[in-house]
């Protein structure tokens, strides 16, 4: 694997029309990015071969879609209003806030995970660890920070606290019971869906990879406890091989298990899948066993029986839950990673290519009349309307034929196709190969079986 730096995939996103800076007109607002043209299209891209591999391709799981706001009792249950902090800093000079635990395993080594708050701030003062902003031991008091974002609700009477989701889990608990009347679904089966979370994160940073808002793909799939274990290899294996099938090589993917003693509490098991990320291996996707934890706490907070009546046995029990979750702000980052290239050509010339998997390419197909007259455009036209079916294509009559190669190369299209003067005589077209760049003559006629073969 290329050595690759980050700010390359940064400065192709923005140039390219993939990732913008988010309210750039502004000056830009801390970890906010809006998803361009392509952008936009790879990541729908993604999220729609997602659901089709482990929503609508598997008998065992169905979908949802919650809110973002839900009850507020909610995450009293889930634990998130008492136990989801993050132990923040504040430099007493600039009044900055940061991550301890961050500041203490870059400047000391030590992993704090697991640790109380009067023992990580006993260290940073024996330590004098120093403040980012001053480069001096300039800190304050370490202080537990909620990473959850609050807005008041509007109601008759007094105002009611909610928050805006940090997990899409949570919805997926709720609904439970609703799943279960309304369908067929008999354990073990999953419920499953694709949604923005919100994490007020004290530092985020390296992108688009630690985001204030981002999206999870996520299944809670409900099982019998007896069964968790081989249940979770085989999700194991599943998520392993969805890296696989979007582009990502298994040389840079690997497992990451948590220590006992540094689990959630509502985990009994969790394993992730690390990326090799330009900026370091870091969590790319999770898997938990979360035990019976969410479905009895549901049921102590609200009072409606959360269990399941095995149709066979009558046998009445708390389903267990385990929880594939994939983050897809990170996947698009690895996969935009994975793809970059910049290639040596013949003689000093480089070309930048996003080798993207063609089911995720934002276009599939470039149609490009070589001029811009003598009815090449017309017929580019009818072409590009044909190979539509095919999915998002492009038509592009602008510039030079070779930059048009290399604009449609850093977008990642796996083939162009050509119209020129001699399509009138020959009624045939050059299709041009992304990955290889050969191009071959192909009829006009064929161009939909040609497609058929290449991209399905």
């Amino acid at each position: 694997m290329q050595t690759k730096n980050i700010q390359d995939i940064v400065s192709l996103s923005k140039r390219r029309g993939f990732i913008y800076p988010g309210s750039e007109i502004y000056g830009g607002f801390a970890n906010s990015y809006t998803y361009g043209p392509y952008g936009v299209e790879l990541k729908n891209n993604i999220k729609q071969l997602w659901w089709k591999t482990f929503i609508q391709n598997r008998q065992d799981v169905v979908g949802i879609d919650g809110d973002i706001i839900l009850h507020p009792k909610t995450w009293e249950a889930s634990g998130h209003v008492g136990g989801f902090n993050d132990l923040m800093v504040e430099c007493t000079e600039t009044h900055q806030r940061f991550r301890a635990d961050h500041l203490i395993e870059e400047q000391l080594g030590i992993d704090i995970e697991g640790w109380d708050l009067d023992k990580v701030d006993a260290l940073i003062k024996e330590k004098e660890v120093i403040s980012p902003a001053t480069k001096k031991p300039t800190l304050g008091p370490v202080k537990y920070f909620n990473l959850m974002f609050q807005t008041e609700m509007a109601k008759t009477g007094e105002g009611q606290t909610a928050y805006l989701r940090p997990e899409t889990a949570q919805a997926i608990f709720l609904e439970f019971k609703n799943v279960l009347d309304s369908t067929r679904v008999q354990i073990p089966f999953g419920i499953g869906q694709i949604g923005k979370a919100f994490r007020n994160e004290i530092t985020p940073g390296n992108f688009i990879f630690r985001r204030l808002e981002f999206e999870q793909m996520e299944i809670e799939y409900f099982i019998k406890e007896e069964h968790w274990k081989e249940v979770f290899e085989s999700w194991l294996t599943d998520m392993k091989t969805w890296c696989y099938t979007i582009g990502l090589s298994t040389n840079h993917i690997h497992e990451y298990e948590h220590p006992q003693e540094k689990l959630s509490h509502y985990s009994k098991r969790t394993v992730d899948l690390e990326y090799d990320f330009p900026f370091g291996k870091k969590e790319l996707y999770g898997l938990a066993y979360r035990t019976d934890f969410d479905l009895k706490q549901h049921q102590e907070h609200s009072g409606q029986k959360l269990v399941y009546r095995d149709p066979q046995t009558n046998e009445v029990y708390t389903p267990h839950v385990i929880e594939p979750t994939f983050g897809l702000d990170r996947t698009v980052l690895a996969v935009l990673n994975e793809a970059y290239e910049e290639e040596q050509l013949d003689g000093e010339d480089t070309r930048v290519v996003l080798r993207l998997k063609p089911s995720l390419a934002p276009v599939k197909i470039a149609i490009l009349p070589l001029i811009k007259k003598e009815g090449l455009p017309e017929i580019a036209k009818d072409i590009y309307h044909t190979v539509q079916l095919f999915g998002n294509c492009e038509y592009d009559e602008s510039r030079s034929i070779g930059k048009r190669y290399r604009r449609q190369d850093e977008i990642g299209t796996p083939y162009c196709v050509t119209i020129d003067h001699d399509t009138k005589e020959d009624n045939a077209v050059t299709v041009r190969d992304r990955d290889t760049m050969k191009q071959e003559r192909i009829k006009i006629e064929t161009l939909v079986s040609y497609f058929q073969e290449k991209l399905n």
